[in-house]
This record gives C-alpha cells, sequence and structure tokens, in this order.
C-alpha cells in the first residue's frame, strides 16, 4: 500500500491545459474517487500516475517519494480500464496469469494466486473461457481480477462499469467496494456518474477544466458544496437570486434575517437547497416560498415537481407525494438546509443558521 500524493501537478498537450495545479493527497488504504464532466482531466490524473503520461509540472510521490522518473512498470500500480483491455486470444486464466508470467514467478505460485482471485471474483467456472464467451460484467471482473492478482501499491480504476446496464453496475459497484474493504488497498477510482462516486469513495474529489472544485467527504461534497459548480454537479440544486442588506437577505416578498453577530453578506447572493429537502408542511426556522407546480412527474417510490415561484424562478421539489398539479401552494426550507454562495464569485459562503 503507498501513500500518492499530487504536487502542483499540471498537464498541458500544446496549448490545451488539461490539469491545472492540482494538488492532492491520497491517504495508504483510501478509496479516493474523481469525478467531474467529460474533459475535466480526471482520467489525465490516473494515466499521469501510472506513468503514461509525463507531468509538464509538479510532481508526483508515494510514501514521500518522488516516481516522475520511474517507468510505467517500476511504479507498481495496476490500471482498470473502461474497455477491460483483456487479451482476446488468451483464456480468462491467462489473463489472470499475464502480469505473473511476465515477473517470471514459479508456475506453481501462479496457479495459486490465480486460484485464490477467482474464488474471490466468482471466476473459477470461467478460466477456461476467452473473453468473447463472456457477459460485460464477466469481463470486468476479469479485469478487476487481473489488476488484483499483481497485489499492487496502488490501484488506478479508470471508469470500469461505464459500458454495463444500470442494474450490473450496481452489483458491480458493491462487489468493487467489498473488495476494497478486504484488500484495503490504495485506490483511485474515476467517474462522471455523482451517485457511483458519493456511493463508492471515502472522500470525492471533484474536477472542472482541470482544476480541483473540492475534495472532502461525500456527504460534506453534497451538503456542503464549495461552489456553485459542485453544487449543481453533484446532483439537482434550486438556485434562486436574492439580495443582502447588512444582515437582512430578500427574495421577492420573503426577507431572512441572520444572526446579529454574523457578519454582512455580499450585496448579491445566490441561494442553493436540494429537491429532497423541501418540506411540504410548515417547520420551524424554515425559508417559506409560494410554489405553483406546473408538472408532476411520478417516480413509483416519490414524485419529482416542476414548478414556479411566486417571481417565475424555476423550483424543483421530491417528495413522497403531491396533492394536485397545477395548484398554488407554499412550501418550506429549513434554514440549516440552505447553501449560500456569492452571487459574483460563485463561491459558498458559510451558512449562519448552521449550529
Amino acid at each position: 500500500m503507498a501513500q500518492v500524493t499530487l504536487d502542483h501537478l499540471s498537464k498541458s498537450f500544446g496549448s490545451t491545459h488539461v490539469l491545472n495545479d492540482v494538488s492532492l493527497t491520497v491517504a495508504d488504504g483510501e478509496f479516493l474517487v474523481l469525478v467531474g464532466p467529460s474533459g475535466c482531466g480526471k482520467s489525465t490524473v490516473l494515466r499521469v500516475i501510472a506513468g503514461l503520461e509525463a507531468p509538464t509540472e509538479g510532481s508526483i510521490q508515494f510514501d514521500g517519494n518522488c516516481i516522475d522518473g520511474l517507468s510505467p512498470k517500476d511504479r507498481d500500480v495496476a490500471m482498470v480500464f473502461q474497455n477491460y483491455a483483456l487479451y482476446p486470444h488468451m483464456s480468462v486464466f491467462d489473463n489472470l496469469a499475464f502480469a505473473l508470467k511476465m515477473r517470471k514467478e514459479p508456475k506453481p505460485v501462479i496457479a495459486e494466486k490465480v486460484a485464490h482471485v477467482a474464488n474471490m471474483l466468482q471466476l473459477e467456472p470461467l478460466l477456461q473461457r476467452k473473453p468473447k464467451q463472456l457477459s460485460g460484467g464477466q469481463r470486468q471482473r476479469v479485469a478487476l481480477g487481473r489488476a488484483i492478482v499483481r497485489n499492487p501499491n496502488v490501484f488506478l480504476m479508470d471508469e470500469p462499469l461505464s459500458n454495463l446496464d444500470a442494474k450490473l453496475r450496481l452489483a458491480t459497484r458493491q462487489e468493487i467496494k467489498a473488495l476494497h474493504q478486504k484488500l484495503g488497498v490504495t485506490t483511485l477510482y474515476v467517474t462522471h456518474d455523482q451517485e457511483e462516486a458519493l456511493t463508492l469513495g471515502d472522500r470525492v474529489a471533484v474536477l472542472s477544466y482541470g482544476l480541483l472544485q473540492q475534495c472532502d467527504t461525500p456527504l460534506t461534497v453534497y451538503n456542503q458544496p464549495a461552489n456553485v459548480f459542485v453544487a449543481t454537479f453533484m446532483g439537482p440544486m434550486n438556485l434562486l437570486p436574492a439580495m443582502a442588506s447588512g444582515q437582512t437577505v430578500c427574495m421577492s416578498d420573503t426577507r431572512i434575517v441572520l444572526p446579529p453577530q454574523y457578519n454582512p453578506l455580499p450585496e448579491k447572493i445566490t441561494l442553493g437547497f436540494r429537491p429532497e429537502q423541501i418540506s411540504l408542511v410548515p417547520i420551524e426556522n424554515a425559508l417559506a416560498l409560494a410554489f405553483t407546480a406546473q408538472h408532476v412527474e411520478q417516480l413509483g417510490h416519490s414524485v419529482r415537481v416542476h414548478g414556479t415561484t411566486t417571481d417565475k424562478h424555476a423550483l424543483q421539489i421530491t417528495a413522497s407525494h403531491w396533492p394536485a398539479s397545477n395548484t398554488p401552494s407554499q412550501v418550506f426550507i429549513e434554514l440549516s438546509s440552505l447553501c449560500l454562495f456569492d452571487a459574483e464569485t460563485q463561491r459558498a459562503i458559510s451558512n449562519p443558521f448552521i449550529t
């Protein structure tokens, strides 16, 4: 196992800057998820760590030792790719054993290690099959097994579940989490799926245009986003403009008075809150908004309601039920659930209502 440190890492391809001064430390044994939209640089981070790309600036350290000059084969990392990258002419056994054979390990040792991994991933009945004879989920398990059998210091996983259907993706996600808990290997995992990031990671690092926006626990990233980008990328969030004067926040005909000890806010702010944080019944210490539903989507376990506030700002609500569509009503958001952002910088402002 190893602690992985990215020290002011930048990567450019000509005039295109893919990574911009990314500094990040992944603890020994931690499962860190890198998430962001396509083209944000998350896969490039893995390729630079693996030695497949050289950084333009900055350095990479394993346990405090710089590895920039090491070739990929000497970094002791195992990478799992999106497209499985299995050898089509080899059996499952030979795919699993390939790296061990390259190390010239004895045949009995290879057989023992492959058998152990095959048992762990339930691949034993498939060892003599070729990749074309396997389902997508089976191929992904073989790709995982090929990484595990090497017993590396670091796992690098580049969107390994993106080619699977929804049900299989959920099952394989649970397998990966269980494997990490069992093996305890430092893991960097890339995905563009917010739910995958929140359920898998010990911490989540959000990237945008090569910049690290926030790195924290899944709940902190979801409930206390560092800026508007993180807030909206990590799930639906309602954003409403407001004006602040001293300790009073005004939005349409609604006012919120901040605690006396709180510093004045910027003049223009944005209030954010998740659709599931909206209550249909009055609650204490809440922001009350007039709301008119325009469209109700039945999801089975819940309903998603789209509508507008009095001043025609779009609002989305997730609730267990909804009384009637197109009926003016009032909804409530607990003040401690609000995310406050500076409207100009887009950065989060500390919520004074959180005690």
